[in-house]
């Protein structure tokens, strides 16, 4: 059906098939309003690493509201990465998404966690080069988010023929300088790889994020000034 580039705890895995199994045979609930549709059903191929489902992330647990370990969007937003995918896929490339719609209580518990500062558990992974009081100005964390409107992927390349992630210079959520689409901190390789994901996205109508190469949102996305809460499931 799909791949998964799901993490290494056997516990955790086996959670999040189940939870996909569920999904995928129709027996699990589905939720999601109308206008919203899965990733993974219009882009079969699709690899997740959907983090903030697991502990592997900057918070350092799962995040409230990820209930399943998949990636949701607005009709119009699936419509358009389909196009992305079928024109990566052409230039010899397969896609890793991180995530999709967040729902507003994730958010909330991002800024939760950004608001204490003895909670440093994923500091040298994450930021170990920015103090985390500062998160907020530099843009790194906010208390309302493109993701919950539903637009917004957080996305990779992969190379099709040996499966490998592409390098891009820095993590996915690596919050730091080199993680800007304009840095100077990166090899002149790893900068092509993400023009290439960057045009990509853009002839299909994204718009990259200036401090996160790996964020796009859909300029013409359908609920501009809606901020949703319902779960990831």
């Amino acid at each position: 059906m799909y791949r998964m580039n799901l993490l290494k705890n056997k516990k955790t895995v086996a959670i999040m098939c189940v939870a996909l199994l569920l999904v995928a045979c129709g027996t699990g609930k589905r939720s999601i309003p109308d206008g919203f549709g899965y990733v993974h059903e219009v882009v079969p191929e699709v690899e997740y690493d959907i983090r903030y489902y697991t502990h592997d992330n900057f918070v350092g647990a799962p995040v409230d509201g990820y209930l399943a370990p998949v990636a949701i969007l607005t009709n119009e937003a699936l419509e358009a990465f389909q196009n992305v995918a079928n024109d990566l896929r052409e230039q010899g490339y397969g896609v890793i998404v991180y995530d999709g719609y967040r729902p507003q209580k994730a958010v909330d518990h991002f800024v939760r966690w950004a608001q204490n500062p003895s909670d440093t558990l994923t500091k040298q992974k994450y930021y170990p080069d920015v103090d985390k009081a500062d998160l907020f100005d530099l843009g790194y964390i906010a208390k309302q988010s493109s993701h919950t409107r539903g637009s917004t992927i957080d996305l990779t390349l992969t190379c099709l023929e040996t499966g490998n992630e592409i390098d891009m210079g820095s993590g996915f959520d690596f919050f730091g300088p080199v993680s800007h689409h304009d840095t100077n901190l990166i090899t002149s390789a790893q900068r092509d790889n993400r023009r290439v994901l960057k045009e990509t996205m853009q002839r299909h109508g994204f718009l990259m994020y200036p401090y996160e190469w790996w964020h796009y949102t859909l300029d013409d996305e359908p609920y501009p000034d809606t901020y949703f809460d319902f779960d990831v499931e």
